[in-house]
């Protein structure tokens, strides 16, 4: 088994809310998560280089071989030959970036000790096919790549559950029902990507489904939910309404109609009844998304950007969020017209103004939902929490008046 350690750069800040409460190697795109990725690529054990509040949760464990990966890098075939040809000393670029290297015991040591280490081997991976994920909005933008890719890993060598007759389906061979799956009276047309149902998910009556689509592990589609190519959602979700191009991480629920559309969504977020996000601006411009490194908001590069939720955020029933909104953790959103297109982490209110989500009520209300899914708040969970409080107090201006 490989020794891997997946490490976190500056990267990480461009991914910000979702990287908040986790390395960036525990982000989900496609069906698995990254780490999942190279676990199954490589054939070896995970470990993390992430900030140190995160460390805790998500230590380092070297060994005497040790391969030291960019969590912002996906793995692909090619990708990986080259990684299991490495040679000690020998390291993987992307211009001046680091993908991988092969380090020994020491090597490793002084390298996490900030001691001089210039002694590695430089080799570009110019012309190298595998997904790099440099700005928050790639997590959509390749999904779809991404769920073929994964499609491609878990279902080599195995046969699908079947699909019962009460089902209308085209492209039966892109489809793929893992076992305890529940699928009846719907509509699924793999023609235009693969559909993955996981372990004990649940699609029900009249939902339509137009692939590449991933529905993990005991997910539930409610009934008449229309599922477009580009969606990924984690376990144990409920999902209803219309949903395109969107990865929602997990443990997440919107369960009523409204459209979601070239989003990300992390986890234990509830959306509302009817609530809705545009993707797409009225003058069909370019789309600018608020940067915690830049603390303003700078162009994106996209036509099609929804919104970005946190973890542990919950939007009220008929809330409207405008196109490129970044919305934080632990935020609780409500009330008529369009809140702004940055709303801080610990965030309470809507269009007409905020206040902060004190901690207490906060981990009140995760403690009940943890409960709910039989988990448990634990400690370090809490310090997490606690940490991302204090650092993004600077953006609750508000606080400054009281």
């Amino acid at each position: 088994m490989k020794n891997i350690i997946l490490f976190d750069n500056e990267i990480r800040d461009r991914l910000l809310p979702l990287t908040y409460l986790r390395p960036v190697s525990e982000l989900r795109i496609g069906i698995l998560t990254i780490r999942e990725k190279w676990e199954r690529q490589l054939g070896g054990t995970v470990s993390y280089i992430t900030r140190d509040y995160l460390a805790e949760k998500y230590p380092i464990d070297y060994g005497t071989e040790n391969y030291l990966i960019n969590a912002s890098a996906l793995p692909s075939d090619q990708l990986c030959r080259l990684i299991n040809q490495m040679d000690f000393n020998e390291a993987f670029l992307n211009g001046e970036e680091l993908i991988a290297a092969k380090l020994s015991e020491q090597q490793f040591e002084r390298l996490i000790n900030d001691e001089d280490f210039n002694e590695l081997n430089g080799v570009d991976l110019a012309g190298t096919d595998y997904i790099k994920i440099d700005h928050i909005w790639d997590i959509f933008r390749y999904n779809e790549k991404a769920i073929q890719e994964d499609f491609n890993l878990l279902t080599r060598g195995r046969k699908s559950q079947p699909l019962s007759d009460t089902n209308q389906v085209i492209g039966k061979e892109n489809i793929f029902v893992e076992e305890g799956a529940s699928v009846e009276c719907a509509i699924l047309n793999a023609s235009t990507g693969p559909i993955y149902i996981g372990k004990n998910a649940t699609i029900m009556e009249g939902c339509m489904l137009r692939g590449p689509i991933a529905l993990c592990e005991k997910s539930v589609l409610k009934m008449g939910a229309k599922i477009y190519g580009g969606t990924t959602i984690g376990p144990v979700s409920k999902i209803g309404g219309e949903v395109q191009g969107t990865v929602i991480q997990g443990y997440s629920n919107k369960g009523h109609d409204g459209y979601l559309g070239n989003s990300l969504v992390g986890e234990w977020c509830n959306i509302g009844a009817g609530a809705n996000n545009s993707n797409l601006k009225n003058n069909y411009d370019e789309v600018k998304l608020w940067s915690y490194i830049d603390e303003r908001f700078v162009k994106s590069g996209q036509q099609f950007l929804g919104m970005i939720l946190g973890d542990h955020s919950k939007l009220a029933i008929s809330t409207t969020i405008n196109t490129g909104t970044v919305i934080g953790v632990s935020c609780n959103i409500f009330g008529s017209g369009f809140p702004r297109n940055f709303i801080p982490s610990f965030s309470w209110g809507g269009a007409q103004g905020f206040t902060t989500y004190k901690t207490d009520k906060a981990f009140d209300t995760v403690d009940r939902v943890y409960a709910r899914r039989k988990k448990n708040f634990e400690v370090e969970d809490r310090l997490i929490l606690l940490r991302v409080f204090e650092d993004t107090a600077k953006y609750r201006r508000w606080e400054k008046k009281d």
